[in-house]
Formats: C-alpha cells, sequence, structure tokens
C-alpha cells in the first residue's frame, strides 16, 4: 500500500484518506452501490448520519464513464465510489477524521468488489 504524507497543513486537526482503485469482477448496480456502502461502514464500525446518494450516469456524459456514483455521509466526513461499467473499474475514496483499520478496508473493498487487480494509498 501507498503511503505519502498529502499536506503539512492543519496538523491540529485528524484525517485519513484512502484511495482503493481496482477491475472488479461483480455484477455492479444501484443496489449493490448501497450495499457496498452498508458493508464498509459495517466492516470499518463507522457511522453514518444519513442515506447513501447514488446515481446512474445514464448517458449524461461519454460512453466510456458510464456507470454509478455515490456518496454516504459519515459522522466524521464520508466515502465516495465511481464505477465504471465498461471496462468494470472502480475506485472508492475513504475519508474520515477517525483512525480506521486501513488493511480491513482495503480487504473489505477487494473482497465486496471481487477485485482482480487494484492498488491502494493512505493520505
Amino acid at each position: 500500500m501507498h503511503r505519502t504524507a498529502l499536506t503539512a497543513i492543519a496538523p491540529e486537526i485528524y484525517r485519513k484518506r484512502l484511495l482503493v482503485e481496482g477491475y472488479y469482477r461483480t455484477e455492479v448496480d444501484e443496489d449493490s452501490v448501497r450495499a457496498y456502502f452498508a458493508r464498509i461502514t459495517g466492516d470499518l464500525n463507522l457511522r453514518t448520519y444519513g442515506e447513501p446518494i447514488v446515481h446512474r450516469t445514464s448517458g449524461a456524459g461519454k460512453a466510456a464513464n458510464e456507470g454509478y456514483d455515490g456518496f454516504v455521509p459519515l459522522i466524521d466526513s464520508g466515502i465516495y465510489v465511481a464505477v465504471w461499467t465498461g471496462p468494470r473499474f472502480v475506485s472508492t475514496v475513504i475519508y474520515t477524521c477517525a483512525d480506521f483499520d486501513e488493511d480491513r478496508a482495503v480487504g473489505s473493498v477487494r473482497d465486496f468488489f471481487s477485485l482482480a487487480e487494484h492498488e491502494a494509498a493512505v493520505f
């Protein structure tokens, strides 16, 4: 896993960001994106304060970018996911002001989406 300090600004505010990207083998639709949020927040004991918001691009942009994107608000920040259905690629960012087990998070994303190949970075 890549580990890079992003900035030296506001060292008094704890924050952690994890990016996981990879090629998925599972089927993805709006319900599975919602299920991803339930899984990752449950696995990491992260508390939400609202329902996930999930959008399907539905031809609004380039065909190569067709897919889903979603966000779930956390008590301590939020989680975003983007899914490209053509190339079967997923990118998710977990951003919190609370600590979490990044190895467990990567494993959860990898297992949920059945990632064939992936990379992760904490920053």
